[in-house]
């Protein structure tokens, strides 16, 4: 309720919480750190203006004739807003490649050089892996299995059934395992 009131400390902490997960999910998604930053901003932005609307459902309901609440949790509503600003996205740059040598990765003090490394390669690998998954299969798997989103509301961010969730994040899945096994030594997994 502070948020819609236009608390800054309120904007803030939801800014805090939910940035670094609409920033991750556009990252995932479009493999360039510039146009991540750019949609999360954006799709905060339209939490922003969007926000009051959502207070007034529920103001609503109290008085019985008024629309419906939305169904969606704030972080449903934001992952779908990233997933869309996404896709607008990478229609405005069709056809356009990205390079993953460019994005750096972020370091670690705590970690050694060699970890440290080997954790940027596995980052470049997962990445590189992902940006060849088809584009739905792609949505599905980070939502799922990067984000952690359960199968009910990744159907709701994506507007399709659960048991299409399901499909695309286990074809996703294989197709991953697929593309990355044969550089499973080199990443430093063993079976050992």
């Amino acid at each position: 309720m502070r948020y819609v009131q236009g608390d800054a400390a309120a904007a803030s902490a939801l800014t805090r919480r939910l940035g670094p997960k609409a920033f991750g999910v556009a990252f995932r998604v479009l493999g360039d750190r510039a146009e991540a930053e750019d949609v999360a901003q954006e799709a905060l932005l339209r939490l922003w203006i969007a926000a009051p609307d959502w207070v007034h459902h529920s103001e609503d309901e109290t008085q019985g004739d008024a629309p419906e609440r939305p169904k969606a949790k704030v972080s449903t509503w934001l992952y779908r807003v990233v997933m869309n600003l996404s896709i607008d996205m990478k229609r405005r740059r069709r056809g356009a490649t990205v390079d993953l040598d460019a994005v750096p990765e972020p370091a670690d003090a705590c970690r050694s050089a060699a970890e440290m490394v080997q954790d940027g390669a596995r980052e470049q690998a997962l990445q590189a892996a992902l940006m060849q998954l088809p584009e739905r299969q792609r949505r599905a798997v980070v939502l799922r299995h990067i984000e952690g989103l359960s199968n009910p509301e990744i159907a709701e961010i994506l507007d399709v059934s659960v048991e299409a969730v399901e499909s695309l994040t286990a074809r996703g899945k294989r197709a991953l395992a697929n593309l990355l096994v044969a550089r499973k030594a080199a990443l430093g997994y063993n079976d050992g």
